[in-house]
């Protein structure tokens, strides 16, 4: 099977490499780079896989075509190897917001699929959601899971969940890195160098990942009125198990924590998030209870 690649940016260029590890050979890839400094980087770091200055030299005999260009140059790039374009190849687009629709348009009558993925798979541990257009059968979603799976963990979903994928594991990681500054910050603000709560907040979210692999329940603060599964079940703290309002509610109450550090965390959090609405950006707001 051959694989073209549009576009050798970051997530290409990791994907690349991805590939390359699971066993794909070089000579059955190919990547589409406009600029030279990056063909040549490309050409250096993947020797044996084709690096073509253009969307149509690339995707010749591809089977698989990988759109992984900027959202606003996809149907350009699309409308520059359609007439190279096999008939029967597999269209998978890893452009943001770029819908299914959008992309049937650009290649019609060619079976296409979308995928969101994040930037974590950048470092081989990625989550992608995808979803089939109208040519796509479930042999064309297996052979996506195969690709994407190089660079971490695919599911598949409908095109109408895709955004909350997106604002889920697509945004999710700078939700995370918010947080892990705000115990950085924290940290410092008790007398710590900085280097100090920096190799630990590291430390903690490496190994809060190994552990959420291993529990089957995670704790989710915005589904129950403490943020505690358990309690909620038993219909603890005025609520009960079946009560719609009390397990799920669409903003998280942190109750307070105890301990200096830990209440300076959620204090950081919190300011950065009055300095958002005060610029104008739109934030979830946490309510913090006195608990």
């Amino acid at each position: 099977m051959q694989l073209a690649l549009l576009g050798g940016g970051r997530m290409g260029e990791s994907l690349l490499g991805g590939l390359l590890d699971a066993g794909w050979e070089a000579d059955s890839l190919a990547v589409a780079e406009i600029d030279p400094e990056r063909r040549r980087a490309l050409e250096q770091r993947f020797p044996g896989v084709r690096v073509a200055p253009s969307p149509a030299w690339a995707v010749a005999e591809a089977d698989v075509v990988v759109v992984a260009v900027k959202p606003g140059d996809v149907t350009a790039a699309l409308e520059q190897c359609l007439t190279s374009l096999k008939t029967d190849a597999l269209v998978l687009s890893i452009a943001a917001g770029v819908t299914l629709a959008t992309l049937e348009e650009a290649v019609p009558d060619r079976p296409v699929v979308r995928a969101m993925p994040n930037t974590a798979a950048l470092v081989r541990k990625g989550a992608a959601a995808i979803s089939a257009g109208r040519e796509a059968t479930d042999a064309h979603l297996d052979e996506a899971e195969r690709i994407l799976g190089a660079v971490g963990v695919v599911v598949r979903v409908p095109e109408s969940l895709l955004d909350a994928v997106t604002g889920l594991s697509g945004s999710g990681p700078a939700y995370v890195f918010l947080v892990a500054e705000a115990m950085v910050e924290a940290g410092v603000l008790v007398g710590l160098d900085r280097e100090t709560p920096l190799s630990g907040t590291r430390s903690h979210l490496e190994g809060r990942g190994s552990t959420a692999r291993r529990r089957t329940i995670l704790r989710r603060p915005a589904e129950t009125p403490v943020g505690d599964p358990s309690r909620a079940k038993r219909g603890e703290s005025g609520g009960s198990a079946g009560s719609a309002e009390q397990v799920r509610r669409p903003l998280a109450v942190v109750p307070r924590p105890r301990g200096r550090v830990r209440w300076l965390v959620l204090s950081v959090h919190k300011r950065r998030l009055d300095h958002a609405r005060q610029h104008g950006h739109r934030q979830r707001t946490l309510r913090f209870s006195s608990g």
